[in-house]
């Protein structure tokens, strides 16, 4: 089976091999890949952690060889806290900004190489083995203001279920991509009073389709993406819009997601 990792900042992993097609999510630096089907332009690839399936520019991610690939997978891994920062490499000695949540492979002295080059990364890190999942609500409040954009995960621009997947991923937890899937997950709890800071509440819509996620702060308030990442009440009812005066979203179910 064929392999890549990204090592890009942020590479649109889309529907359809065309730049011109819907953006279903991205991938960030240093995030591993099986590579499925390859035409002259495009990659059909299934992510490593999450398994979620993209095309993605041939020219935005590196090819790994079996070894290179069943080493990556083993290695010690550091994700990146800061928002966005600057990532330095050495031998062209060029920069990249790279966003929260990429990954980084047997760092000594913020330093690592990857694929024959050696980088340095400016801004803050956490290794993988020490990030603590009880952090949620700090590492949410990172990304509040943060613009809306169907299929984003950075700081830049993020969606609901790349929100709460991101934050998840920076304290040690990996779940699913979309929201539906990410409520397929966890434990679930029957009332609201029953939950805890960072949980995941789920909000359907007439269909009763799942389509919303976010992260409870408190008993009374859920930090979610819907238009930026903000702040609203919320209840058993569902969300409350201050803006607007209106319930937004109405609460389907919660669930507790442990690593």
């Amino acid at each position: 089976m064929k392999h890549a990792i990204c090592l890009t900042g942020a590479a649109p992993l889309r529907s359809e091999p065309t730049h011109r097609s819907e953006m279903v999510s991205q991938v960030l630096f240093g995030e591993l890949m099986q590579v499925l089907e390859q035409n002259k332009e495009w990659c059909l690839v299934k992510l490593h952690d999450d398994g979620y399936q993209g095309w993605i520019s041939a020219i935005q991610i590196q090819r790994l060889s079996q070894e290179e690939f069943d080493v990556l997978t083993i290695s010690p891994r550091w994700i990146s806290t800061d928002l966005v920062q600057v990532l330095e490499n050495r031998n062209t000695k060029t920069g990249m900004l790279v966003s929260a949540g990429s990954i980084f492979y047997n760092v000594e002295n913020n330093a690592f190489v990857m694929a024959g080059d050696q980088y340095t990364y400016l801004g803050s890190m956490e290794s993988m083995d020490n990030i603590n999942f009880h952090e949620i609500t700090r590492h949410a409040l990172l990304f509040l203001n943060t613009p809306y954009l169907w299929g984003g995960k950075t700081a830049m621009g993020m969606d609901c279920s790349g929100f709460t997947q991101l934050v998840y991923k920076m304290c040690g937890i990996n779940i699913l991509r979309d929201a539906s899937m990410q409520a397929t997950q966890g434990e679930m709890l029957n009332l609201i009073h029953e939950a805890q800071p960072g949980d995941l509440m789920f909000f359907d819509n007439e269909e009763e389709i799942i389509h919303h996620v976010g992260i409870m702060l408190d008993d009374a308030h859920i930090i979610h993406a819907h238009g930026k990442v903000r702040i609203d009440k919320v209840d058993h009812h569902g969300i409350f819009n201050s803006d607007t005066g209106k319930y937004s979203h109405k609460l389907r179910l919660i669930k507790r997601m442990t690593p």
